[in-house]
């Protein structure tokens, strides 16, 4: 019997070694692939130093971020690629105020940049922004970055939703075919739909996020502190892998090999990433993954001011860097 219960205390020891060593599994949500570069960077194990050993990513995909906000609130997420909006709607209507901005996601017209064009059809006798009354317009989701941008344009020019037009959401991929077949007026675009051929050949942009609300901080990496202060150690070594994967696939040096490999996860052409992926045809990421504090904070005064936040937040009290920084100065 002592024998048996020795055994067993081994046993139970060896299990609970084992358990330890597991690697962190951290649910990361995304929008849309190419855009916040992280979910594809993590398809790239080689590259990783620390994954499979500290931590192990799960993508989860969703159509905006404001479904992203609700899975982190109810814990299903870890990590999500958050919207500047729903940030703030995710502290002011969920109630998040452990909510935390940890990394740049990508953002919009900075300098020469890429920034999102609202499109209508070249016959739909739409000039002006006035013409769009009556209309039917679309973003991807109902409250996310793109869908407030319109809105600002519209209010500015008197303009509401519901009363003066209609807002709906629907995915990027059934934008081009529903604009085209007349089915909808103006579509709010992002890469790489915005550089579908059949799109430019028969529709033009009306105005861009850029001339909405100038450069702005559209996606954030973002999580809650209860998950990063459990987990700090396997955060840093995330982001010391996310950093290294950032340095390869926009070195020019790989550019061939990083299209090939987004061409596969993505499922898309390679030709047609070849054409705008990491140039100025695209948007801006930070190299080392910092948002731009200044332009997130003029994104949420801007719609505040408005009215489509009951109040602009200090956003610099939503920021936690200290993870990135640990694993900046590794790379150092």
């Amino acid at each position: 019997m002592k024998f048996l219960s020795a055994v067993l205390v081994m046993a139970l020891a060896c299990l609970s070694v084992a358990a330890a060593a597991d690697p962190l599994t951290i649910h990361h949500g995304y929008g849309q692939l190419t855009n916040a570069l992280s979910p594809i960077v993590f398809q790239k194990t080689d590259l990783m130093k620390h994954y499979g050993k500290s931590y192990v990513v799960e993508p989860i995909h969703f159509q905006g971020s404001s479904a992203e906000v609700t899975a982190i609130a109810a814990g299903q997420v870890d990590i999500i690629t958050v919207g500047n909006s729903s940030l703030a709607l995710g502290v002011q209507n969920a109630g998040l105020e452990d909510f935390r901005v940890i990394a740049d996601g990508f953002q919009d017209g900075v300098g020469d940049h890429f920034t999102s064009p609202f499109m209508v059809r070249n016959d739909s006798g739409i000039k002006t922004i006035e013409d769009l009354k009556g209309k039917l317009l679309v973003t991807n989701v109902l409250g996310g970055s793109l869908d407030i941008a319109m809105r600002v344009v519209l209010r500015r020019h008197n303009l509401e939703n519901k009363r003066d037009y209609t807002a709906l959401d629907v995915e990027f991929a059934n934008m081009t075919p529903m604009l085209l077949d007349g089915k909808v007026d103006m579509v709010g675009l992002v890469t790489p739909w915005a550089y579908d051929t059949r799109l430019l050949a028969n529709a033009h942009t009306l105005f861009t996020q850029k001339d909405a609300i100038g450069p702005s901080q559209v996606i954030l990496l973002a999580a809650r502190t209860p998950f990063l202060e459990k987990n700090r150690a396997a955060m840093v070594d995330f982001f010391e892998d996310l950093l290294n994967g950032i340095r390869w696939f926009t070195d020019p040096a790989n550019r061939d090999a990083a299209i090939a490999f987004i061409a596969k996860a993505t499922k898309q052409p390679p030709e047609r990433l070849a054409s705008y992926i990491f140039t100025e045809r695209d948007f801006y990421r930070d190299p080392m993954a910092r948002p731009n504090l200044d332009a997130l904070q003029h994104d949420l005064d801007t719609q505040a001011e408005l009215g489509f936040l009951k109040s602009s937040l200090d956003v610099r009290k939503y920021v936690d860097l200290s993870y990135l920084d640990a694993a900046a100065k590794r790379l150092k």
